[in-house]
Parts: structure tokens; sequence; C-alpha cells
């Protein structure tokens, strides 16, 4: 009996020890003179996302809107404290004028530094590097996604978007033989296999058509990989979050033996090929063997008008100080292969659901298609007889940037924008507000938040491309509207993206009517989900040719 009393004793005296560890950060906005919201143990203030109680769209947007009439506030994600930025002005200052104090993401676990080095794609791709190890990979990969660039690129995307065409208008007729309206598709299937052609082809110099071959090795692997409810990967998940350091030091990463061999062998065969045969393609592969060699750099001479980020869309991010300067650093194989891979681990599902999201809009906003064919058909029929779509045409079209610009508005696919503070920081907010960011402190802003402020566009469920017209885009405050992030750290595949969106979108609109039909969910409502984007019942629509 006495033994039992002091086992319960010890066991009681470890829970209330393990109990203080866990929570000993919850008073850690005392003595800040900023509102904070109220942990609860054991998930802080993260509870409704990870009971799955809330849609990952309503948590950031509850985070955001939790003091309405502040710039900053508190929360704790789990048991980490964490600033949530609400002020324009302050975005602004914390993402570019300050932003060598917050340099680096919320860390992951999976960070590559100059002292912590790994062969693992994840930890050496530019989304993870950090301090000046990542300035220079910036500087690297900067002049691959200029303008110019981008215009090399062109002819694959559009190559992509039209052989999708042809392959629906072919199923479309075996529709309307067998009885039917009209072709009817899940859009996040088919434009994941359309962006799974474009990183194929762009990328890694693959040619793909995974709407003939929906089973071809490359989708496979690329599903395999984005496949966020595996049971493995939510285990390694929890491994990086609980046990980083230990993580890293056994070399566990989040690709399978397979992927890893997959993504490394194609390029380094390909890279080895067009060496030896003298072979030029104007892709991703190219650029990083240009990089390897230290001739890839920014052009000196002033670019062209058309080359402006105003020229290329409105929501078309620029190049910072950070991606033009100069730097010696050599790259091993496995840094740049990483790159390839992150650009195709990052745009196989943005892309997917901005387009999903934008031809769910314009279906259900019949007005808004119809002004938009108009202005694609326009365009087509401008052009001189022989001649196909050009970079510069399409960049040309005003009302399709409106159209996608509004798109990446209403649905933000990355919600969140997070920095880590990398040294002490005084925050003075110039009204008698003063305290210090300590080293580490974790910097959150909802973009989503943002996007759905009414104070910064009103009626925000509204989709109105108008808010991007001419006139109106001139009033939108910096630091409001932020679909590829800002500052220096800001999305260095914008360009491309954009690109990408708007080719789908001329073609698909150039030869079809999208509507949406009986199996169409009308709102369109997000799965409640703590890890993933995801639509209740998918985003089914239906496809009429308009030459019938």
């Amino acid at each position: 009996m006495e033994i039992s009393l002091i086992t319960l004793a010890l066991v009681v005296g470890l829970f209330v020890a393990a109990y203080r560890y866990y929570t000993k950060n919850y008073f850690y906005f005392a003595d800040k003179p900023i509102p904070f919201l109220k942990p609860s143990f054991p998930f802080g203030n993260a509870g409704p996302i990870i009971m799955k109680k809330v849609t990952l769209f309503e948590h950031f947007k509850n985070l955001y809107n939790a003091f309405p009439n502040g710039r900053i506030h508190g929360i704790f994600n789990l048991r980490q404290p964490a600033y949530v930025v609400r002020d324009p002005d302050l975005v602004k200052q914390i993402t570019v004028k300050d932003f060598d104090y917050f340099v680096d993401h919320v860390p992951t676990g999976l960070e590559q530094t100059e002292e912590n080095t790994s062969h693992l794609l994840l930890s050496n791709s530019l989304v993870a590097l950090r301090g000046q190890k990542w300035r220079d990979m910036r500087a690297t990969l900067s002049p691959a996604f200029t303008g110019s660039k981008m215009r090399l690129m062109f002819a694959l995307i559009a190559e992509c978007g039209q052989t999708m065409v042809a392959h629906f208008r072919s199923e479309e007729q075996k529709a309307r033989s067998a009885g039917g309206a009209g072709l009817q598709l899940e859009m996040k299937d088919v434009m994941t296999r359309f962006a799974n052609d474009v990183i194929g082809t762009a990328a890694f110099g693959i040619k793909v058509d995974s709407f003939r071959d929906p089973t071809n090795e490359f989708i496979t692997v690329a599903r395999s990989v984005t496949n966020q409810i595996s049971f493995v990967k939510a285990l390694k998940m929890i491994g990086y979050t609980i046990a980083p350091k230990l993580m890293m030091r056994w070399d566990i990463d989040f690709l399978t033996p397979e992927e890893k061999r997959f993504f490394r062998d194609t390029i380094l065969e390909t890279m080895r090929i067009r060496e030896e045969k003298g072979i030029f393609r104007p892709d991703m592969i190219e650029l990083l063997m240009q990089a390897k060699k230290g001739s890839l750099k920014h052009q000196q001479t002033v670019e062209p008008k058309q080359e402006t980020t105003t020229a290329e869309g409105f929501a078309t991010v620029e190049e910072s100080h950070v991606g033009r300067r100069a730097h010696d650093r050599v790259w091993t194989d496995t840094e740049l292969i990483a790159q390839a891979f992150i650009f195709f681990f990052a745009g196989f599902e943005t892309i997917s659901w901005t387009l999903s999201f934008a031809l769910y809009e314009l279906a259900v906003n019949d007005d808004i298609q119809a002004r938009l064919f108009e202005e694609v058909r326009e365009s087509e029929q401008s052009l001189e007889e022989g001649k196909t779509l050009s970079y510069e045409k399409l960049q040309s079209l005003p009302y399709l940037d409106m159209v996608v610009s509004e798109t990446l508005r209403k649905w933000p696919i990355a919600m969140l924008l997070n920095r880590e503070c990398v040294r002490d920081y005084q925050y003075d907010d110039g009204q008698g507000v003063k305290f210090t960011m300590e080293k580490g402190a974790h910097i959150y802003i909802p973009i989503v938040g943002m996007h759905f402020d009414a104070k910064y566009f009103p009626d925000p469920e509204r989709f109105d491309p108008e808010r991007f017209n001419e006139e109106n885009k001139k009033t939108i405050q910096t630091g409001t509207y932020l679909p590829f992030g800002a500052g220096p750290r800001n999305c260095i595949g914008s360009r491309f993206a954009l690109m990408e969106a708007k080719v789908v979108l001329y073609y698909l609109l150039l030869h079809f009517h999208v509507k949406p039909y009986a199996k169409t969910q009308i709102p369109l409502k997000l799965k409640k989900s703590s890890t993933q984007l995801q639509t209740e019942h998918g985003v089914w629509l239906e496809f009429q040719s308009r030459s019938s």
C-alpha cells in the first residue's frame, strides 16, 4: 500500500511537472501591452482547427478578427506564443522595412543553415533555407523567374493548355453522342492533371499527357508526394513537431526513398544527356544547369515596359535587392535538385486549386464569364493569320487579369504568412505602445483575414473583378492584398503561376461555356480539415463546346 502511494505520488508529480513545462509559455504575453487570446490546454488557440470544428479559412479569419480594433495581438499555437499582425502598415514594416529582423520563416525542424546541412530535398529548398544561405539561393534563382524567362517558357505552357482543350473537345463529343448535355468534370482532378503536365514539361523537361495517360509515373509520384492524409507522413509531421533535431539527425525525410530517387534520377539524367548532346530547352532544367555554371544572371539592361509587374498582372510581386545581388557560392547537385522539387511541390496544389476556384466563380457568375469570353474572343480574332497567342498578348488582357486577381483575393491558397524574429526587435506603434519581440518570436499575418476585411474589400464574399479595374486598384491599400506574400521573401514564382492560370482560362473559355449543373455545390463550401484545403463535395462543372 505504501509503495502504491509513493508510486502514485511520483506519477502525479511527473504529470504536474509535465503540465507546468508544457504551459509555461502561456504567460508570455502577461507583460506585453497588447491583447491576447486566452489559451486552452493542450491546444492553445488551435483547438477548433485541430478538432476539425472549422475550416482552414474560418480558423485564420477567426484569429484575424479576434481583436478587430487592434494592430497586433497574441495567440497560442499549441504551446507556442505567436503575434498576429492585422495592420497593413505594420505588415509592410515587418516584411519590407525591417525585413532583416524577420528574414526567416517560422521553423519546422527541416530548416537548412550553414551549420545544419542535410541531403534532404525539403531541407535544401528555397522555402526552408535560412539566413545567408537563403539570400544566396534567392539571388541564384531570381533571374530564372523574370519576365524574359517566362516569355521563353510560354510556348511550353500554351502547348499544355491546347492539349487539354483538344482532349476535352474529344471527350465532350463522346458525352453528347451518349446523350449527355456536355462534359461533366471535377475541377480539382482535371486541373491537377494539367498542373502535373506543366511542371513535367517546364520544370523537369518531361513531356507527359495526364489526360490520356492518367496513371503515368510522373503524376503517380506527384500524387504520392502531395498526399497529406498519409498515415506515415502524418507520423513524420508529428516527429518533426515534437523532436525536429532528432528527426534531422536520423535523416528521416518526408519523401519515400522511391520518391526521392525519382526526382534525383530524373533531373540528373536529363542534365547529363543535355550536357553531352548540347540540347537546349527553355525550362527549369536549363536554368538549373546555368545556375550550376554560375551563368544565370540578372540582365543589366533596363527591362522593357512589358516586363514591369504592372504589365504582367496586378498580383505579381516585385523582386527585391536580395534577389539581385551577386555571390560566389557554388551549389551541389542536391541543393539544385531541391529547387526543382519545391517548384513542383509548391506549384502542383496551388495552381490546381486556383484554377478550380476561378472556373467555379465563372460558372456561377455567367455575366462575368460572358465578358471575359468576349475579351478572349476579340483577342483571338485580332491575331494575324497563322499566328498564335503570345506572352505579350496574354498579358495585355485587362479583364482576364482582373478575374485572376479577384480569384486570388477570394480564394487565397497561401492563407497565412509567417515570419520568425531573428533578433530582438523593439515594437513601437508611435502611440505609446512599446515592447520587445524577443529573438525566436513567431509572427503570423492572416492573408485570408486581410482579403475578407470589409474595411479594405467591401462585400468581401462577393466575387467582383471590378475591384481590380484600372481605377479601383489604385485605391487598394498596400499590405492588404497578399496572394504571393510580401517583401523580399515573397513567392518567387508569381509570374509563372499567373501565366499558367491565364493560359488555361484563355483556352478553356475560347472553346467552352462553363456551367454549373445538378452536382455543383452552390455556394461552394470548404471541408473542415486541420491539414489541407479541401471542398466538401468537389468542384463539379459542365463544359459545353461553344462551336455546337
